[in-house]
């Protein structure tokens, strides 16, 4: 009876290792401490100074920490440059309803300067819905941010809490009420970041682009003993009710991935058409060169002709040559493809609000 036993448990041992069964399973092996093997490394490393495994320690803390933990310029003293530009740098209609503000900077003056902006757009055009462009926007005054989310909302509410201050919303009946979609891209950072979170969190709109830097906290400024500064997060930024600013970044609602050399392009120009590989050759609105619609004997065949006819192609019989029929140009299409989708969501919007009666 004991070898019986001494059997079954055997088996049951066998069975539980190829099953990866939990309680055997080898206990976690907690991660060694730094400074033993900074240390050891110190030590024993060939080749390699102690200024050098300093400056790696140093990257791979700033590198883990990217966003709470900035080393800024070699400037005693210095003060970061006011930004060049207005907060608005853009402002114009899509498709004739759907309105654009392009945001380079969160500061002071973004609340009037997007209220003078929706101002002269919506003078000549009845807006169905807007995209507010925050992708390469950045800032860090946090009271701004929420001052312009207010522009959006209705009722009054708690909006920000960054440690320094807090804002709330105010009960108004001139808020802009339309759909709203929010670009935003890894290079969204601090108080832009902030501004993209309030407007989804208070639901005025969805977040479309990449996750943004994650730059977004209170932070405090040290002086280091080489002239440089070190700027620390030392406390989050909260939303509404609250919510702790997510510190790796904003995540969208709707992922649109695109190269950054892309997205500075389109950036630049949203009707941009980047090249493309060369494929087969077409002529006017699609149709095949001359050399392509005739058959081996050189002649335009009957089924060529009346697919040419049909695209609007006329056919000069006396000169042997095709001439498309005189058209009206057409507008240039977006290009951009986070807001292609912004602009697709809205008008999606806007269908949904007719069929609702809202």
């Amino acid at each position: 009876m004991h070898a019986y036993c001494l059997k079954r448990v055997a088996l049951w041992l066998a069975a539980g290792s190829l099953s990866g069964a939990t309680a055997l399973s080898a206990p976690a092996v907690e991660p060694p401490r730094f400074q033993e093997v900074y240390d050891l490394a110190r030590s024993n490393l060939a080749g390699v100074t102690e200024a050098e495994l300093g400056a790696a320690a140093l990257q791979g803390l700033l590198q883990r920490f990217a966003g709470q933990l900035v080393l800024e310029t070699n400037e005693v003293g210095a003060v970061a440059p006011a930004p060049s530009e207005p907060p608005v740098t853009q402002a114009k209609v899509f498709d004739e309803a759907y309105g654009y503000l392009r945001v380079a900077h969160v500061a002071a003056g973004l609340p009037p300067a997007m209220d003078e902006a929706l101002a002269r757009i919506t003078a000549t055009n009845r807006l169905k819905g807007l995209v507010v462009d925050l992708r390469f926007a950045d800032g860090n005054d946090y009271a701004a941010a929420a001052a312009a989310a207010d522009r959006f909302l209705t009722e009054a509410g708690p909006l920000l809490d960054w440690g320094e201050g807090t804002a709330r919303s105010t009960s108004k009946t001139n808020a802009f009420s339309q759909p709203v979609a929010i670009l935003v891209n890894a290079a969204t950072a601090g108080a832009a970041e902030v501004l993209a979170g309030l407007l989804r969190e208070t639901k005025v709109g969805l977040v479309i682009g990449t996750t943004t830097a994650g730059r977004a906290a209170v932070f405090k400024e040290f002086a280091l003993s080489n002239g440089q500064r070190m700027r620390l997060a030392a406390a989050q930024v909260r939303l509404t009710e609250g919510k702790p600013f997510p510190a790796n970044g904003l995540a969208p609602d709707i992922s649109v991935m695109v190269s950054p050399d892309d997205e500075m392009q389109y950036y630049a120009d949203p009707f941009k058409v980047l090249a493309k590989p060369v494929g087969q050759a077409v002529g006017p609105r699609g149709a095949t060169n001359v050399a392509a619609a005739t058959n081996q004997a050189g002649r335009i065949t009957e089924a060529e002709l009346v697919r040419m006819r049909r695209e609007g192609i006329d056919l000069e019989p006396e000169m042997g040559i095709m001439q498309p029929r005189p058209s009206a140009p057409e507008k240039p299409a977006v290009s951009d493809p986070a807001l292609v989708r912004a602009l697709d969501l809205l008008k999606g919007l806007v269908v949904v609000r007719a069929g609702w009666g809202s």
